[in-house]
């Protein structure tokens, strides 16, 4: 790992930095790096500190006009111009000094043409403000908000396949949504901010996508579990191993696993109607009771019962020796991280970058003349209705550096599905990537109600609130709500990026006439 890397992981800012890196087989010349005339006086010098435990910011706003009157009322064009050019020359050297005085510190904007990245700074005695080549361009041929996997693909998308010109728009300090990763200060390890993300697919199309932005390192996903009072390592999903570990068993092939299934299935004559049912129907009560009701209640926060089939469906079940979490032809992390993809993506100069930058705190000043595409919670973009929240599950992130310790446990992922845990796993990222240090770190992971929004909670409370909130999203005019949290709905990567792709064939056949009504894909 070189100086730069680590020093481009270990803050937001040097995130940023990174931006200058052409992508690969790149269209265009590097970014350039200049300060920003709208920095804090004092930049923060202090190292990086544990950015997994970092907060977003706040929940969105009105915007409100102030009512002070102008008191004068100048009307000679000229004197006007004379005025205006004196200000402007007089700005102009102390933003020269300003610039020069600042130079060394981390804050500033990245443009190349017309492409930028912002962080729009805010302190208590600093307002809110955009640097001047944002100010002096609102209007966009395209509109995003939220640079995440969904967001970027369709960025990458309009500027390179239409020269579109793109303004992202992403409220956390970084872009790259949850799959955003950094280097560990401490440990020199890359590690992920949001949890583990292993990339698997057998769409071709996406993993032909992909590879123009990062190089791959081929991975196949291993997971255990600590099972039981006593603690028992089984492999996680359930496979030959798993029962032979746990019954004391001797089951040999495929054969004989598929017959002792059979025998601990629960059978059900009307359709599964929740995950409890799902489970027993596929492991039966000695597994359920093991492993998928406790590990399901800790992760949700409810009982396995008030939660639709479809989330004890996705967990795997093996009927041979396989240890492979994922099955998909394609399984690869990025060499480079998550992070550097990313850059790649949206590095294009028709792609402006906002981060910090709360979409309904600017929406009023900024013109999209196709289309907006939302890849935000649904239900906070019609906050105004005054409906009842979605309900999401997300997790706390606790991080431990053992220094002087190689490895803390046999695989990079050990689930903790026993009551007596209160987390629901511990992830060891040195695995990934086959990483080096004397030290490693870990994280464990708490699941709960509140804070970021992961994961939709799948029941009929929500299943219909949601019908409320999609029918109102057909109606807005110009606006696709795209992804994830603004379809209330679980994606894979591969299944964001694909229906990313699947939504600029779509709309992109008219850009440039005009869009046409909303959409919720």
């Amino acid at each position: 790992m070189t100086s730069t890397q680590r020093s481009a992981d270990s803050s937001v800012a040097d995130v940023e930095t990174q931006l200058t890196t052409p992508r690969r087989a790149s269209r265009q010349a590097p970014l350039s790096v200049q300060p920003s005339p709208h920095s804090p006086a004092q930049a923060s010098k202090k190292k990086h500190k544990d950015p997994a435990i970092k907060t977003s910011r706040s929940s969105p706003r009105k915007r409100t006009k102030s009512k002070r009157k102008r008191k004068w009322r100048w009307t000679d064009p000229s004197a006007l111009a004379t005025v205006a050019l004196s200000i402007y020359i007089s700005c102009s050297m102390i933003n020269i000094h300003h610039d020069h005085y600042h130079s060394h510190h981390h804050h500033f904007y990245l443009h190349h043409d017309v492409g930028m990245i912002n962080p729009p700074y805010r302190s208590s005695h600093h307002r809110k403000s955009q640097p001047s080549s944002f100010l002096n361009r609102k209007r966009y041929d395209i509109c995003i908000v939220g640079a995440g996997l969904s967001g970027s693909v369709l960025a990458e998308r309009y500027a390179s396949q239409h020269n579109a010109s793109v303004l992202v728009m992403e409220q956390r300090d970084h872009i790259g949504g949850n799959c955003y990763d950094y280097i560990d200060d401490e440990t020199d390890i890359r590690v992920s901010k949001y949890g583990a993300h292993i990339f698997h697919t057998s769409y071709e199309r996406v993993w032909d996508y992909l590879q123009q932005f990062t190089n791959w390192t081929p991975y196949e996903h291993e997971v255990v579990g600590s099972v039981g009072l006593n603690g028992t390592i089984v492999p996680i999903p359930v496979n030959i191993e798993t029962v032979n570990a746990l019954f004391g068993l001797e089951i040999q092939n495929t054969q004989e696993m598929d017959e002792w299934l059979a025998k601990e299935q629960v059978k059900y004559d009307n359709p599964i109607a929740n995950s409890e049912e799902m489970a027993l129907s596929r492991v039966g009560p000695r597994l359920y009771d093991l492993i998928f009701k406790p590990y399901t209640e800790k992760q949700w926060g409810t009982s396995p019962r008030e939660l639709g089939p479809e989330v004890t469906a996705r967990i795997p079940v093996r009927n041979n020796h396989d240890k492979r979490y994922f099955t998909d032809p394609h399984q690869a992390l990025p060499s480079d991280g998550y992070t550097a993809m990313f850059r790649n993506m949206l590095n294009h100069p028709k792609i402006d970058v906002q981060v910090n930058t709360n979409y309904f705190d600017i929406k009023d000043d900024i013109d999209c003349d196709h289309r907006t595409y939302y890849t935000g919670p649904i239900d906070v973009y019609f906050s105004d209705l005054g409906w009842d929240k979605l309900e999401y599950r997300s997790l706390d992130f606790e991080r431990k550096v053992l220094k002087n310790v190689p490895q803390f446990q046999s695989k990079p992922v050990v689930n903790h599905p026993s009551s007596s845990a209160n987390f629901t796993r511990i992830v060891e990222y040195k695995h990934f990537l086959n990483q080096s240090s004397p030290h490693t770190v870990i994280f464990y992971e708490h699941s709960k109600a509140g804070g970021e929004p992961y994961y939709p909670v799948p029941n009929d409370r929500n299943r219909k609130l949601y019908q409320k909130y999609q029918s109102m999203a057909e109606a807005t005019p110009n606006v696709s709500f795209v992804g994830r949290l603004a379809n209330y709905k679980y994606f894979n990567m591969d299944q964001a990026i694909l229906n990313a792709l699947e939504i600029f064939d779509k709309d992109s056949t008219s850009f440039g006439g005009g869009g046409g009504g909303a959409s919720a894909v």
